[in-house]
Order: structure tokens, then sequence, then C-alpha cells
């Protein structure tokens, strides 16, 4: 088989001259990953930029017969299994279809093939709380009020921390749970102990660079949202797309992934409200209204999406680190005009607040207005 190699780099808008109307027309294929194959096509995303036998005329490659290529970077045709056409289910063959039956992760809220997210301010204890998850799971014990039933892989995906103090939390976490952690069962990708840092999750040009490592694990952390995709715009619903397809692929695949991400001013998650879409849970870690910063890490846990699970199960609760050691408590229903006030502050509505106080809401909103007016 004839085949010529182009190799691209993004972005596009760097190129000019004749090599700007290629890159444009190859962009849309690029979209879906960086390894393509056509009978007389290969582009595969590197440094660099060099076409070779640029006299051929790509331009006139329709758009269909550029093709995913596998893994291994070869010439193996790999086109998706949709090409070949659907394959819809009468409601009897989706009854009697038999699934592998269902799982969780970490109960009550992460569930096997499983996509969750937890957000919260700066500096409220999310890193501390992944790294909890993250040696729970891989331990088969509890964390918090969650419990894992056995134990799986984690690839923790760090883009934030020091290398340093990533060992020190993870020690310290190990030691304060007191649990063995298989190698097997733990590793940790850290953007500051990798030469040139991690690639972009955001770009599906750059996706595929995470393929051998996340292979073999069953849970997959992504702290955070915002250090691991970088060209991610938050605010733009479509901006989030390419990650959605990553997540889901990895479901596909049989995989769970728990996004951290950053809180905004109005208390939810940072950015379009897209990213909820496909999740099975969604939650918020605030501080509680007399936090003091004395107190350090020090919670309260709420779920804003609960797929799966309801009741008790669903009820918030607090978490306080103390001495390395983590402590548990049902949420104290303080209703004085304070608590309204700061629990406004922390971008509660008022009827979420009077549902928490038992207070009705012409109150709430009466307190409230009355104490932030100068």
């Amino acid at each position: 088989m004839f085949s010529t190699t182009v190799t691209l780099l993004p972005p596009f808008t760097r190129l000019s001259g004749n090599l700007l109307p290629l890159a444009k027309a190859l962009e849309t294929a690029l979209s879906i990953g960086p390894h393509f194959v056509s009978d007389n096509l290969v582009c595969v995303a590197m440094m660099d930029m060099r076409v070779h036998n640029a006299d051929r005329d790509w331009l006139t490659l329709p758009e269909h017969t550029l093709r995913r290529s596998t893994s291994n970077h070869d010439d193996t045709d790999h086109a998706p299994a949709y090409v070949g056409g659907l394959n819809p289910m009468t409601a009897a063959q989706l009854l009697a279809h038999e699934f592998e039956p269902p799982d969780l992760i970490l109960a009550p809220f992460l569930p096997t093939k499983g996509l969750a997210m937890i957000h919260a301010p700066r500096g409220i204890g999310k890193t501390h709380v992944a790294i909890g998850i993250a040696c729970a799971v891989a331990a088969g014990t509890s964390f918090l009020r969650w419990n894992a039933l056995k134990s799986r892989r984690v690839l923790l995906i760090d883009g934030e921390m020091s290398g340093a103090m990533l060992q020190e939390r993870v020690a310290r976490t190990i030691k304060s749970m007191d649990v063995e952690v298989e190698d097997n069962n733990f590793h940790v990708l850290a953007a500051d102990m990798e030469i040139d840092g991690l690639p972009d999750l955001a770009d599906t040009q750059t996706q595929a660079y995470f393929a051998d490592v996340l292979a073999p694990a069953e849970l997959v952390i992504v702290d955070n949202l915002s250090t691991l995709c970088p060209s991610l715009r938050e605010n733009e619903a479509d901006s989030w797309v390419p990650v959605q397809s990553w997540a889901l692929n990895l479901r596909r695949q049989g995989k769970s992934v728990l996004f951290v991400h950053h809180a905004g001013k109005s208390g939810k998650q940072r950015g379009t409200s897209r990213k909820e879409d496909i999740l099975n849970s969604v939650v918020a870690l605030k501080h509680p209204p007399d936090y003091q910063a004395s107190q350090g890490a020090r919670f309260e846990v709420h779920y804003e999406k609960a797929r799966g699970f309801c009741g008790a199960d669903a009820e918030p609760f607090e978490a306080w680190l103390q001495n390395d050691q983590w402590s548990v408590d049902d949420i104290t229903q303080a209703d004085d005009d304070e608590v309204l006030v700061a629990l406004s502050k922390q971008g509660c509505s008022v009827r979420e607040i009077a549902e928490r106080t038992g207070r009705s809401k012409s109150t709430v909103g009466r307190k409230i207005k009355h104490k932030v007016q100068p």
C-alpha cells in the first residue's frame, strides 16, 4: 500500500502559505484523534512540521477516507463500528439482553463504568479527598462515609502539586488509613515528574498519549480539570465535548472516571453545566458556616447530583482532618442569622437554606436581605 506521512504541528494557525489550507482541510479529521490512515495518507501528530511528497493533491481526499489508526500507530485500518451501520434493538431484545451486573467502586456515589465529579473552592481539601479515595479503592477499604467493597486498580493523574508534596500526602494518607496498598493497584501520573509535563486532556490530538497508562486502570482520578485540560474554555459548552468523549470512551472500556474541579463564585462547579450531563454523581465540598481558617481541611460534603442512590445514602455530612485523622459527623442544623448569611455567601439559594435550617423561605430571604444591607 502506498503511504505518505504528513506531520502536523498544532495549533494550525502557526502555519502559513500553501500549508495552511492543507492543515485546515485535515483539522476536521484530526478532531477525533491524532493518528489516522487512508489509502494514501498517514497523519501523525508530532513536534515539528514536515510534508513529504507535498506535490500530491491531498485536498482531493474525501473526508470519509480518513480513519483512525490502531493505538500502536501502524497502518492497520480501524474504522469505528458505526461505519458499518447502527444496530437498534426492539424493547424485547433490550429486556432480554444480559448486562454485566451493576457494582459500586465506591459506595454510594461511584459505580463501575461510572463518571463523577468532586468540586470545591480552592484550598478546601480537594486533593486530600482525591488521594483518600484513591487509597481506599486501591486497598478495598472505606474513606469518610464511602466504602470500597473490593480493591481495584487506580490511576491518579495529578496536574497541580509538586512531586515532593504529592509524595508526602500519599505517604501520610496511607499511614493514617492504616492500609496496605499493592503497587499494582495504585499508580500516580504526576505532571511535575514528567520532563515536559502532561499532554492536554482537552485536546483530541494529545489524548492518545495517555492510552498505555490508562489501560490497566479501573478507576481514573483526574486532579484537576484546570491544570490537566489547559485548552478547555470552561464557560463554553462545546469546549467540553473532547473531554466528554474521552470519558465516555473510557466508560465503554469498563473504566470509571472521577473528575476533580474548582467551584465558581456561585458555589457550583466552575464553568458550563454541560459537564454534569453525563455524570452519575456531582459532589460539592463546602466550608461550614462557622468555619475558621485555623481548622484546616474541614468541610461539608453535599450531593448535587445523585443518580442511583437516595435517602440516607444521599444525606450530606461533615468531614474534618485533624492530626492526619479524618472524622465525620452529621451536619449541625444551626439556624441563627449569621448562619443564614454565611450559607448565602457560599452560594446556597434561599430554598436550600430554608430546607437546611427548617426556617421558612420568606424568613430566610428577609433575614439575609436585612443582614447584607449596609
